[in-house]
């Protein structure tokens, strides 16, 4: 079949070569991948009997979405991810939350096994997220499917996810080494990175998160109003999780010349709404925002790192 990867997929993974990632720089076998992606995808439509509709654009950073059909004309989702995306890890997740909350995984049709780094799921609508919603109702869709998400994590695959100890250490080594190279950052990596010591520092928690949540990453669907798709999962507490969504929209938080003080009550509601220590989602709100901000700027996308960086300012 005709096949060109969507071009944001293409830049994603050059960026993450270049350094725009915590995973190990150089060559993570990212480039193969995408060399093999139109002989992958063939054999995984032939292997499920699949009808390619068409390949989702502009698509994710991280994985190719192709719109397919089953044998039996139902509408699915094939998902294409390399291994630094940790496919893997997002499978066993959707298997343990079983749809609920998330998009479903789809089981393998007939004597077809999974495909290491193929997943198919149920369809919803690409075109329609929660960010399509006015911001207050975003962020209250959002929170509610974000609490559907926190359970146990399964006891027999735990050894599949990492933990936000583990992730965030890889990171806070990436941003020490950024930091020791721009003095302009310092000081916010200084506090970011003391902040991350504290919240370590006492017995973790231990709930299956989603890990990369915001609102573009929950979609409308037919089986529930607003399903969450697109999961790097990891193990720990509530507030990692919540951290990323509170910084949604910043380029509209930055816009504002109330931006600081709209940013505080925002910490303070969704700290309120999903019983989440305020506190707490503070400190991994600034370990996040500086850790975007000091990636962004690494791979010169300067605009993004300014916006980070201003924001994580604030708290």
């Amino acid at each position: 079949m005709a096949f060109e990867p969507p071009q944001r997929l293409v830049r994603a993974l050059g960026e993450a070569q270049r350094g725009g990632s915590d995973e190990v720089k150089g060559d993570d076998g990212s480039g193969k991948w995408l060399d093999q992606l139109a002989g992958a995808l063939q054999q995984a439509v032939s292997l499920r009997e699949l009808t390619v509709e068409r390949v989702q654009a502009p698509g994710g950073r991280s994985s190719l979405v192709v719109l397919v059909r089953q044998a039996d004309g139902t509408p699915a989702v094939l998902k294409l991810a390399p291994e630094r995306a940790r496919p893997e890890s997002e499978r066993a997740a959707l298997a343990h939350w079983g749809g609920r909350g998330a998009v479903q995984l789809l089981p393998p049709l007939g004597a077809v096994g999974d495909v290491h780094g193929v997943l198919l799921l149920e369809r919803l609508r690409p075109d329609l997220s929660v960010r399509s919603l006015p911001e207050a109702k975003a962020l209250l869709e959002a929170a509610g499917t974000l609490r559907r998400l926190w359970v146990e994590p399964p006891a027999e695959r735990a050894h599949v996810f990492e933990t936000v100890a583990e992730r965030t250490g890889r990171q806070a080594e990436a941003m020490r080494a950024a930091a020791d190279t721009d003095a302009e950052v310092g000081e916010l990596v200084d506090a970011a990175l003391a902040a991350r010591e504290e919240l370590i520092a006492g017995p973790p928690e231990e709930r299956l998160l989603h890990g990369t949540f915001r609102q573009s990453k929950v979609l409308a669907g037919e089986r529930m109003p607003w399903l969450a798709v697109g999961p790097d999962p990891v193990i720990g507490e509530c507030a990692f999780d919540l951290a990323r969504l509170v910084r949604d929209r910043v380029e509209d938080l930055i816009a504002s010349p109330s931006g600081a003080s709209i940013t505080r009550r925002r910490v303070k509601r969704l700290a309120e709404s999903l019983e989440v220590d305020q506190e707490r989602l503070r400190g991994w709100t600034l370990f996040r925002a500086v850790e975007s901000g000091v990636r962004a700027r690494r791979v010169g996308r300067e605009q993004d790192a300014e916006l980070l960086l201003e924001f994580a300012g604030w708290l």
